[in-house]
């Protein structure tokens, strides 16, 4: 059978495409956690402990307390270091060190002499005082805390930690802190306790087949907005340079600048922010844009050729990050050892689709929008909707264009944070018309979103905002994990030459021209934050052409989410004053029409003045009836010819009598 046309370049390029579906990094990556002899290992700086506290209570008696609980996802795997230093009045109080740690190895080391340490943990190095006793089980902290209390008399601090490298410990007592020492969910250990902990959640995935050996390292940061860093040093260490090529992403907040130590590895870099060098110490180089997504920097990483993701990590943000890569190759899926069949009429749709993945999702809005000439291999699509299908897309001469909320057209969501539909494609062959549908889920991003209204009916948003006039504000985000957790923690409007403009913090308004607005009701995992204000600029104020909207959305633990809005400011009509006119305006105005009257009257006295029969003593009225009188005499034939008798002259008046 003929085609009724060649095959268009469009179809050329995708039908090897789409028979190779490990070039399709999205669908083929599926991270998962790595196993326990995983060979990248990354640990990070941290004073934030799982569960903590501290007290004052120790004050009273002999001995300043602290007790460490140690716990492990997979099992000690290294030795635990952990450093007791001295206060700066030196080691002058006694203390005792509680080292909770069953089944692991501890390297215990310390300059004051008198420090005592109670422990479970195998001690294969001791400066200190080492007393093995055996604690009260893991299993409960509150037991570990009241047998410390029954023989001490009192606690210094408690920290728990999990998956510890190496831990700093810091003596010294203060007199400010809480009598009682009751343990605290993400407690913030500083200054007193410092610690490097193994990043347990690292996963990984591989494209499929392995046509390439570069190897990408993904680490994305998590703010912390109660200790905002400036700087983040990193090592990398390759006990084999030669096992691969790998490119490092770090993605963080722009503001942030990174250090980079590689010792034996062949490595690039990716950054989204600033970064040096060790190596360059006098080169600051450029970061550049990057997504802030799971699903984006996946496929950035296959973007840049590589075939396995060998670590995608997210940590809070740290000072300090140690990257590791043992010898061992990441273990890759052997190549298959058949092509993959080209696509066939009914798999076509299938595979198109899910290579062009036009689908976008918002935390309340999924948009999908086709290039309908990227539908050409298909042929006569006529129709698209969803699985509800009075959910059409509307279509033009160049797009096919859909736009839904999340809660419309059949959409189911996952608790995975994923958006689950399908697209239906109606296709026209002849008179002949059948379907095909493709099955699909868009990813829902755990981000902050800021949206602008004109009205408080919050349906059309918009980037324009009008001074003097009220403005509607909605941040939102989709939380599975933590809805009750989440809150607002401030909003500002940043305007060149301006001064910033803090709106919102806590949840509060924090001007007149601000009010915040009733939560509407919204689905469980799904939180939405709403407050109106008006940009107000002062008579004769310099109006910005645009300005940033800013806002943060946090969770207790001190994970910050942060959004940005760009507007463009347009300045409306000012009313006008009601001072009345200035002594100027009055002055100006009496001397023009002095001068308007001047000009007329000089004006009409140069015509009267150069106008020839005109006589003084005549008035004006009588000279302009001489011309009449003239006219009736000089044409008689006119009053003839409408059958009338020319009138007399008129007679002269008498003159008057004299009285």
């Amino acid at each position: 059978m003929c085609l009724r046309s060649p095959p268009s370049l469009l179809l050329l390029l995708l039908l090897p495409l789409l028979a190779r579906p490990d070039l399709v990094p999205a669908e083929g990556c599926d991270l998962r956690p790595v196993a326990a002899e995983h060979p990248v290992t990354l640990s990070y700086s941290t004073s934030t402990v799982p569960w903590g506290c501290v007290s004052s209570s120790s004050l009273h008696s002999a001995n300043e307390v602290h007790v460490l609980s140690i716990q492990w996802s997979k099992g000690p795997s290294t030795t635990l270091n952990v450093l007791v230093t001295a206060p700066a009045s030196g080691c002058t109080r006694s203390a005792v060190l509680v080292l909770q740690c069953s089944q692991c190895s501890a390297s215990i080391t310390s300059p004051c002499p008198e420090l005592i340490v109670l422990t479970d943990a195998f001690v294969i190095q001791g400066s200190p005082e080492v007393q093995q006793r055996e604690l009260p089980a893991a299993a409960s902290k509150g037991q570990l805390l009241d047998w410390a209390r029954g023989t001490y008399g009192g606690i210094t601090s408690y920290s728990e930690l999990w998956d510890p490298r190496a831990i700093h410990l810091r003596l010294g007592e203060d007199a400010r802190s809480p009598p009682d020492c009751v343990p605290q969910e993400h407690f913030n250990a500083a200054p007193h306790l410092d610690a490097e902990v193994f990043s347990q959640g690292m996963r990984s995935c591989t494209s499929g087949s392995a046509h390439s050996s570069r190897t990408a390292h993904i680490i994305q940061l998590q703010p912390e907005h109660s200790s905002p860093l400036t700087e983040v040093n990193l090592s990398m260490s390759c006990s084999e340079p030669a096992t691969g090529n790998h490119i490092l992403i770090l993605q963080s907040h722009t503001n942030l600048t990174w250090i980079l130590s590689p010792t034996g590895c062949h490595v690039s870099f990716l950054v989204s922010s600033p970064y040096r060098i060790t190596s360059m110490p006098w080169q600051l180089i450029s970061g550049e844009t990057l997504p802030d997504t799971e699903q984006g920097l996946v496929a950035k990483a296959f973007e840049k050729n590589c075939s396995v993701i060998a670590s995608y990590s997210i940590i809070p943000a740290s000072p300090r990050i140690t990257l590791e890569i043992q010898e061992r190759e990441v273990p890759r899926k052997p190549p298959p050892m058949l092509t993959s069949p080209a696509p066939t009429l009914d798999t076509l749709p299938n595979d198109l689709l899910l290579m062009l993945r036009p689908w976008k999702c918002t935390d309340d809005t999924m948009e999908i929008i086709i290039t309908r000439s990227h539908l050409e291999p298909i042929k006569d699509v006529v129709n698209i909707t969803l699985r509800d299908i009075s959910c059409q897309a509307e279509k033009n001469a160049t797009h096919f264009m859909l736009r839904t909320p999340l809660s419309h057209c059949g959409t189911s969501l996952e608790s995975q944070g994923n958006a689950k539909n399908e697209l239906i494609l109606s296709l026209s062959k002849g008179s002949v018309l059948r379907s095909a549908r493709v099955a699909f889920q868009c990813q829902i991003p755990r981000e902050l979103f800021l949206r602008l209204f004109p009205t408080a009916a919050f349906e059309v948003p918009q980037t324009e905002l009008e001074v003097n006039k009220e403005a509607f504000v909605q941040a939102s985000m989709r939380w599975d994990d933590y809805p009750a957790d989440l809150q607002l923690k401030e909003c500002w409007l940043v305007a060149a030459g301006r001064e910033p403009l803090l709106l919102v913090q806590a949840n509060k308004a924090q001007s007149s021209s601000v009010a915040v607005l009733e939560e509407p009701p919204g689905s469980r995992a799904r939180k939405i934050w709403r407050f109106r204000f008006t940009y107000a600029v002062p008579e004769g104020g310099h109006v910005p052409f645009s300005a940033a909207l800013k806002c943060k959305a946090g969770l207790q633990n001190n994970t910050i989410f942060e959004k940005v809005l760009e507007v463009t400011v347009k300045d409306v009509w000012r009313p006008p004053n009601n001072r009345g006119l200035g002594l100027g305006a009055v002055l100006g105005i009496t001397f023009g029409a002095f001068l308007i009257g001047a000009l007329l009257t000089a004006g009409l006295w140069y015509i009267y003045s150069h106008t020839p029969g005109l006589h003084h003593g005549a008035g004006l009225g009588e000279q302009q009836h001489q011309p009449q009188h003239r006219q009736h005499t000089e044409h008689p034939l006119l009053h003839q010819q409408h059958g009338l008798t020319p009138p007399d002259p008129p007679s002269p008046l008498p003159p008057p009598q004299p009285p």
